[in-house]
């Protein structure tokens, strides 16, 4: 009775624009329910056997709708179906429309479409979660041209919680895993890393129009997750352009992700108070953490992956240091790295920062990020060093004259140049 209730609660509260459960009603001891239900609800519904939906399993509840995120012009998308996802309470969920190629030209990306759920059915396919008998009559464009961002997502994330995501536009930064040979190409089925040891499958038919050019060591791909005939996880790029800032590789035994030493090792922002250095031996080498320390508070440090991450304190007038003591030999293409506010502090200030001259100078990269929130989110820094370099995050010294919450970092990457 409570998933019901949850359920039904998630209806009142859906996408496009409803956001009362309730319609004008001579008795208001009645009501009328919400007729839309979001992409969330409808997935909850579905119970492992074809559902013929209507208003009995989505509680009233008749039409559904998201924004379009699939694109066939790569030719690397099946044909009449059609990608979309929408967002109830902060949590996105994708679905499938099979409706048949005639049909499916009509939608571009950031198409906003509702349509009439009765006399259709939920089904899965190879693992996939699709709409069949959707009447193109049914379907209706409510605005064109939205914005349509892809969710960054680590690659354990991905296939830990894969109906979370599927059928979404995400973006996972690794890669190709082998290391791609010369003259390589997208054709064929390639494996992204993230540096996590898992590995998610890059899909690209043999006739996409990409299909020929040469694959990058690295990359942030973007593309729609779904599944291959066989049932396995695969990511299918759109077009060429959803290979975002190509690079070298990351280098090995990369990202740093804060997992050793025990976070007990730094838990004091200034660990000279207590006779002791800031210094910590991390996995990738030694760095100083000044007023940082490792933090493993589940759902309010920013974990992205294992059990801890790096918190930076508050309300300081100095400069908060992650700083690396050790130089990488073969220069920088990129740098990306997790990060969001801690708990529910304010957002802050920080920059990425690099030196060649073992840390006497540093220099800073791309602009201040004054973004972080909540949900944690990542930040790729471009560049093209050449030469041994070291890096830092510089969390600015702001006081308390201006949002200066405690910071969570993770999961920080360097891809040779």
């Amino acid at each position: 009775m409570k998933n019901r209730y949850l359920s039904f609660l998630a209806i009142c509260l859906s996408v496009l624009g409803f956001t009362s459960c309730v319609e004008e009603d001579p008795n208001p001891a009645i009501g009328t329910p919400n007729p839309v239900a979001s992409l969330y609800v409808v997935r909850d519904a579905f119970h492992e056997k074809d559902l013929a939906l209507g208003q009995g399993p989505l509680f009233g509840a008749y039409t559904a709708g998201g924004v379009v995120v699939s694109n066939p012009d790569g030719k690397n998308w099946p044909t009449g179906v059609v990608a979309i996802q929408d967002s109830w309470r902060g949590m996105q969920r994708g679905m499938l429309l099979n409706i048949g190629e005639e049909a499916a030209a009509n939608y571009s990306v950031g198409d906003s479409i509702l349509f009439d759920v009765r006399g259709t059915v939920l089904t899965r396919k190879n693992g996939v979660l699709q709409i069949n008998g959707l009447k193109p009559a049914n379907i209706q464009v409510k605005a064109t041209g939205l914005p349509v961002a892809p969710k960054a997502v680590a690659v354990g994330e991905l296939l830990a919680n894969f109906d979370k995501y599927e059928s979404m536009l995400v973006m996972v930064t690794g890669d190709m895993d082998p290391l791609p040979v010369t003259g390589e190409t997208y054709s064929g089925n390639k494996q992204i890393g993230d540096g996590s040891g898992k590995t998610i499958t890059l899909h690209t038919a043999a006739d996409a129009t990409f299909a020929s050019r040469k694959l990058p060591a690295s990359a942030s791909f973007v593309g729609v997750l779904t599944k291959s005939e066989d049932g396995t996880p695969v990511l299918r790029m759109r077009t060429l352009a959803d290979a975002l800032n190509p690079s070298g590789p990351i280098y090995p035994n990369w990202p740093e992700s804060f997992e050793s030493p025990a976070a007990a090792t730094k838990s004091s922002y200034d660990m000279t108070s207590k006779g002791l250095t800031n210094e910590v031996d991390l996995s990738t080498g030694n760095w100083t953490l000044y007023q940082s320390i490792l933090g493993e508070t589940g759902d309010r440090d920013v974990i992205v992956s294992g059990n801890q991450a790096v918190r930076f304190n508050q309300k300081r007038t100095d400069a908060a240091l992650l700083q690396m003591n050790f130089d990488l030999p073969n220069g920088a293409s990129k740098v990306t790295i997790w990060y969001a506010t801690y708990y529910t502090d304010p957002t802050s200030k920080w920059a990425l920062e690099y030196s060649q001259d073992q840390g006497t100078t540093w220099t800073q990269v791309g602009d201040v990020v004054a973004d972080a929130g909540r949900a944690h989110k990542m930040a790729t820094f471009l560049m093209d060093i050449t030469g041994p370099v070291r890096f830092r995050i510089n969390k600015l010294g702001l006081g308390t004259t201006e949002a200066n919450g405690r910071l969570g970092v993770d999961d920080f990457a360097v891809y040779q140049n």
